[in-house]
């Protein structure tokens, strides 16, 4: 089943509008990597209060992060870029910039600002908004923090005044984010000044325990919900490798927390993410791809990243619009006698000029050897182009022009659809007339499949989808050829004596 976020589509929309009207007091709109490591003239904008950078392994996603935090007071450059004397000569000139919003100082218009690295020193012009960093430490087990050594002696121990009970909005959500009960968890002042904590916890049976035994991410969540929750509104909150130490379903909660917080309290979060899960609630506008040298906008699997930077082990890539596309496609490609299946990887964008931009980059790349090709649907507003190897599936809608052309064929391939629907060969057209019934109430082509799945019961989208593409594809011989014909000399995949012993048999 495809993941379904508790965050209400409603909440999601009006998030996306403040930050589009700029209807903060304090908020980070925009930065421009003018001149810093691998960059030059990379804008990104911050359209959602919650914004993940994803990337691979030194593809810029810290980069991006400290960007934003330096040109606030609360964050000194060092923290992300340090300068090692002679040996970070490459820093000299760095430069960025900001579009930010702050009402104080401009009730009306943006704020313009520079960080740049001159003169063997960091000068900015640094605005002062609340600003919070996890860095990945925050996961280092209490038994491993030196402020804590003192806290191990069997003679530790504090006045009750120094232990306090964490608050009913703080216990509500990490106890969703970490699936357990955490109302008994409390903090130790293990100084009077408070600067040094200890966490305590209760197990279900009421038996105490220290930080000492806790999980890595289990202490993180507590000690960042609790700081978060401590922050004045409109702070900026920023994090880095947000999964570090977390379950999947405990890091999809953490991205829910935050995008209900910044509902509530107005904050910005900014964090760098290797997960996918740490996508799923977000809408594709808060999601950047950093990749050494470029920044792209859109969501994107994490793993057609390694495509995107050329990281992979096979002939050629195709980029497609999404998930119902990449099915498509894989289906038209397993119809070449030759398994062309074998040489390609197919990977779903975020929408058509996702793919296109990112086919250009990955084909104008020259530390890119594996060739890519884009295809994009057949109601795409992008210009399809043989040159840019930019090629179009058949139809309209795909999902519809894939639904009515295989019904329009139902008295060929009906009972194998069927069969391929997890029915049985002889109740077709019982199947027949609930995709009739459901294609006559649908109101949204993208939900075809997953109707059709409900109805037929609970068979999965994906199987749904693979069996109409795959009945569509051998259905229409020549449609099929005539994309793998563009698709494999556009990709230019393989050598001529490979390509010569894979052609298609109608080439």
């Amino acid at each position: 089943m495809p993941f379904k976020s508790e965050v209400r589509d409603s909440t999601i929309n009006a998030l996306l509008e403040k930050a589009r009207d700029r209807n903060y007091r304090q908020y980070l709109a925009k930065l421009n990597l003018k001149k810093i490591r691998g960059f030059t003239d990379e804008p990104i904008s911050f359209d959602f209060p919650v914004t993940a950078i994803i990337g691979p392994n030194g593809g810029g996603k810290t980069t991006v992060l400290g960007s934003a935090a330096i040109i606030y007071k609360d964050i000194p450059p060092r923290a992300f870029f340090s300068k090692s004397g002679k040996y970070d000569g490459g820093m000299q000139d760095w430069s960025i910039e900001y579009e930010i919003i702050d009402r104080d100082i401009a009730p009306r218009a943006s704020v313009q600002r520079t960080a740049s690295f001159k003169s063997l020193k960091w000068n900015r012009d640094a605005m002062r908004r609340p600003t919070l960093l996890f860095g990945v430490s925050r996961t280092v087990p209490a038994s491993e923090r030196k402020e804590l050594l003192s806290c191990t002696s069997r003679k530790f121990s504090v006045p009750d005044s120094r232990i306090v009970s964490f608050s009913a909005e703080i216990n509500e959500a990490v106890s969703r984010i970490l699936g357990k009960d955490v109302s008994g968890f409390k903090e130790i002042q293990v100084h009077a000044t408070g600067a040094v904590t200890l966490l305590t916890g209760k197990t279900s049976l009421g038996v105490g325990y220290s930080e000492f035994h806790f999980g890595a991410g289990e202490s993180s969540i507590i000690r960042m919900v609790a700081a978060i929750e401590s922050a004045p509104d409109q702070a900026l909150v920023l994090i880095e490798e947000i999964e570090n130490g977390l379950h999947p379903v405990a890091t999809i909660r953490l991205v829910e927390y935050l995008i209900w917080a910044a509902e509530r309290k107005k904050i910005q979060v900014i964090f760098t993410t290797h997960s996918n899960e740490a996508l799923h609630p977000l809408p594709s506008k808060a999601v950047w791809s950093a990749t050494k040298d470029k920044l792209f906008q859109g969501k994107l699997d994490v793993a057609s990243l390694r495509a995107i930077t050329g990281q992979i082990e096979t002939a050629s890539v195709i980029f497609v619009e999404d998930d119902f596309a990449k099915t498509w496609m894989e289906a038209i490609l397993r119809q070449s006698s030759r398994a062309i299946i074998d040489h390609f990887q197919v990977h779903a964008m975020s929408g058509d000029g996702t793919a296109v931009a990112m086919n250009n980059y990955h084909n104008t790349n020259p530390a890119i050897t594996v060739p890519s090709v884009c295809v994009i649907d057949g109601d795409s507003r992008q210009s399809d182009d043989e040159a840019q190897k930019i090629f179009r599936l058949p139809g309209g809608s795909p999902e519809a022009y894939v639904f009515d052309s295989c019904m329009d064929e139902w008295s060929t391939i009906g009972g194998k659809l069927s069969v391929a629907l997890l029915q049985k060969f002889e109740d077709s057209e019982k199947v027949r007339e609930i995709c009739e019934d459901v294609r006559r109430t649908n109101k949204d082509t993208h939900l075809l499949f997953s109707q059709i799945g409900e109805r037929l019961g609970l068979v999965p989208e994906r199987t749904v989808a693979s069996a109409f593409t795959t009945l569509w594809a051998q259905a229409h011989p020549e449609a099929v050829q005539d994309l793998l014909a563009k698709v494999s000399k556009g990709a230019k995949a393989l050598g001529s004596a490979e390509a010569d012993s894979t052609k298609p048999k109608w080439s």
